[in-house]
């Protein structure tokens, strides 16, 4: 791995680890794990894709496909968790029940859990349930980082005014703990950004200091 960028080495090598349909399914709680989360058709299994440079998570063009938790083994402390897609509508509410009592299991029991990347369609961000993961994040001091996805589909002044006003209501609900980018997996805009996150919420910045010195 590169000691300028281990994030990189570390994300070209992930591969699947195990689905959970519960928490108690869940791989051993130990070592650094960071979660994706997302609304339906946000661009989640694209972005985790595009962020590995590895086709890890299965796109579909019909939402609500991601119905487990999947674990991505990045090296034997650390992993990537693809979190059910939630909030589309034709999924039978018993089914959307299901996934978020076992989503908030997991955001509130997993003690490896490092950090919580969420997506938003640019087009379409802080929805009812955005506002909810928001509100798990702040309650349980959970480090938060939003990717804006699909930012190719509006113009480069759209997106970056669309941004502002998203950050702006973010500080105003929720302070200032929440990290927000700009994102598209077609353009492989954001990546680096992104990944910064990553290796911090992973302590691979750490490492890479030690290192150096």
């Amino acid at each position: 791995m590169s000691s300028k960028n281990p994030i990189l080495g570390l994300c070209q090598q992930a591969r699947f680890l195990i689905s959970a349909a519960k928490v108690d399914q869940c791989p051993p709680d130990s070592g650094l794990e960071v979660a994706f989360a997302g609304r339906s058709n946000a661009g989640k299994s694209s972005a985790l894709n595009t962020l590995t440079h590895a086709s890890l998570a299965r796109t579909s063009k019909t939402p609500g496909r991601t119905q487990l938790l999947n674990f991505f083994s990045l090296d034997e402390e650390r992993r990537l968790v693809d979190l059910p897609g939630y909030g589309y509508a034709k999924v039978p509410i018993p089914l959307k029940q299901h996934w978020q009592h076992h989503l908030e299991a997991y955001l509130s029991s997993r003690e490896s859990l490092a950090g919580l990347i969420l997506l938003m369609d640019i087009r379409h961000p802080l929805t009812d349930f955005d506002r909810l993961m928001l509100d798990w994040s702040t309650a349980g001091n959970m480090p938060m980082h939003i990717l804006l996805t699909k930012a190719d589909k509006l113009a480069f002044g759209a997106a970056k005014n669309a941004l502002l006003k998203v950050r702006q209501e973010i500080r105003k609900g929720w302070g200032e703990g929440v990290s927000i980018q700009l994102f598209s997996a077609p353009k492989r805009q954001g990546i680096e950004e992104a990944h910064a996150v990553l290796s911090h919420w992973l302590q691979l910045d750490l490492e890479e200091g030690e290192a150096e010195a």
